[in-house]
């Protein structure tokens, strides 16, 4: 048993991986779980039965993220891959002790809760990383997908799961009935190609409503590949970025022009005062540059800090100077256009370790410890700044997700239903190298597009820029750790889709079975009759 358990869980880790984005082989996630779903049934001691599926949940996320240590800090890629494989572990326990209190089919029910409980606890804590959703699988397979309008990502995380349980109680009746291969395809292969095809069905019939021809406007998009590990944030070579991203925009910008789009922290990498803005070099020459075009806007990642008075709210983030003053460093959005008037954004899906000391604010001493990534160190601040970008003149509102936040899929569509018409990501992946890590993110952002049905305006540092549709596909990706400019053409989209408006209805009640679940685990304890034996075979 020991070596067909070893077998089970490597072989789990390694389906789970070729399946996932950018690899080729996303079909095989719909049986990547089902060696797991084996162990379950055949392994009885707890501890060996953690062993295993947490080797394979480790094998998974090293294959898929092993890029994360791709740092000045290697180790920090071996704790996250370690971390999140142990977390992963926790709905698995919960499901065989559930296989305990309850029949097969409602422990197969209470496997998929936990999952989906799991999954909305790791985009909602400071922990969280919601990389490997199980409906981001299908980040490379818009066509497959276009129902994620009313589901979200979670939809594709229930069809995963029910693929997976399907086939495997396939499997394990032919086992049992000694089924000819005849009786196999009559009685039971229908049960999982229906699981897996109607959803593939229903993408076929769902599309984006077409663009409104008045609602187009013009953008250019600029890829300006800084080094972040050498280059940008070298305080010298300030003015000379700010001068190549104004060449590049000039290269391709037009009378037609609405948005001119820059990577994350483009300005201000170590940092300016939002009080201060205006009278920036940078911004000045900004404004000089859009006196050409002026009806265009620059929205343009900056690293901003912001003092706060001696009255009103502190923030526990905030940093104290010398003389008392409390202040905060944020991962910025701006939008500048030849007004005085700078909208910022404050980034606020930090990532943890990164951007962000989680629950900083009960260990202020540990404030410091992030990781040290150029310009501020420490963790950023989390204050809001503007939900959304404005611009009446044309009728837009930008939601400009920095970097890691447009991973989140709830958090999306939370800005969107704040009246965004446009969603725009910038973003420097420059720090993990020609790995997987900037692929798999520039793939997730199509199932943004999709779940909002709109329109994504893509700047990376380094790449990869693009320009995704509503429908999730992609327009003009430029090569990554190459210099670009592009323009493109995009439209205004102000509908909500039924996603943006409900939010994530299916994990907000798997929330509540999972609460109904465990008061059943609890009250079980002291009443022998709910208990129900686990089924061994």
């Amino acid at each position: 048993m020991k070596l067909s358990a070893f077998l089970c869980s490597i072989f789990s880790g390694l389906l789970l991986w070729l399946a996932w984005p950018t690899m080729p082989f996303t079909p095989l996630v719909f049986i990547g779980l089902t060696p797991l779903l084996y162990l379950t049934e055949k392994i009885q001691h707890r501890g060996k039965y953690f062993g295993w599926i947490f080797f394979s949940f480790l094998v998974w996320n090293v294959g898929s993220t092993w890029w994360v240590g791709n740092t000045t800090v290697p180790a920090s890629g071996v704790f996250a891959n370690s971390f999140n494989a142990l977390l992963m572990s926790i709905p698995w326990l919960a499901y065989k002790n559930t296989r305990r209190r309850l029949p097969e089919t409602m422990s197969y029910f209470a496997l998929i809760v936990y999952w989906l409980t799991f999954e909305l606890i790791h985009q909602t804590w400071e922990l969280s990383w919601p990389w490997l959703v199980l409906g981001n699988a299908f980040a490379m397979r818009p066509g497959w997908i276009q129902w994620y309008q009313f589901t979200g990502a979670s939809g594709g995380t229930l069809w995963v799961l029910l693929a997976n349980i399907t086939i495997y109680q396939v499997w394990k009746r032919s086992r049992i009935h000694d089924f000819t291969w005849a009786q196999l395809f009559r009685s039971e292969i229908w049960k999982p190609a229906a699981v897996i095809l109607l959803p593939l069905l229903c993408s076929v019939f769902l599309r984006p409503t077409p663009d409104d021809p008045a609602r187009k406007i013009g953008v250019v998009v600029v890829q300006p590949n800084i080094d972040p590990y050498d280059e940008k944030f070298t305080p010298s070579s300030t003015m000379q970025q700010i001068e190549k991203f104004i060449r590049l925009s000039e290269s391709q910008a037009d009378s037609n022009t609405r948005y001119i789009v820059w990577p994350e922290t483009a300005l201000f990498p170590n940092g300016a005062w939002e009080h201060q803005l205006n009278y920036q070099p940078e911004v000045q020459a900004i404004r000089r540059m859009l006196q050409r075009f002026p009806k265009a806007r620059v929205v343009t990642g900056a690293v901003t800090m912001k003092q706060y008075g001696s009255t009103g709210e502190i923030p526990a983030s905030a940093r104290r100077m010398e003389d008392g003053t409390s202040w905060e460093p944020f991962n910025s959005a701006l939008q500048i256009d030849t007004s005085q008037n700078i909208q910022v954004y404050h980034k606020y899906e930090l990532v943890p370790g990164v951007e962000l000391t989680p629950y900083v604010r009960y260990l202020a001493f540990m404030q410091t410890l992030a990781l040290d990534f150029g310009g501020i160190t420490g963790s950023y601040g989390r204050t809001p700044g503007v939900t959304l970008l404005t611009n009446p003149a044309d009728s837009v509102n930008i939601f400009p997700t920095i970097c890691y936040e447009s991973v989140f899929s709830d958090y999306v569509a939370d800005g969107v239903n704040q009246g965004a018409s446009l969603l725009m990501v910038i973003t420097n992946d420059g720090w993990w190298g020609h790995t997987d890590g900037h692929r798999q993110h520039l793939q997730y952002a199509r199932i943004r597009a999709i779940e909002t049905r709109k329109w994504v305006v893509r700047s990376a540092n380094t790449g990869i820029s693009a320009v995704i549709d509503p429908a999730g596909n992609l327009d003009q990706p430029q090569p990554y750790w190459q210099e670009a400019a592009f323009k493109a053409t995009v439209t205004s989209r102000p509908e909500q889709t039924f996603y943006v408006r409900n939010g994530d209805l299916l994990s907000k009640g798997a929330v509540i079975f999972c609460i109904l679940l465990l008061v059943h685990a609890f009250i079980s304890r002291f009443i022998p009759g709910l208990r129900h034996a686990e089924n061994n075979s």
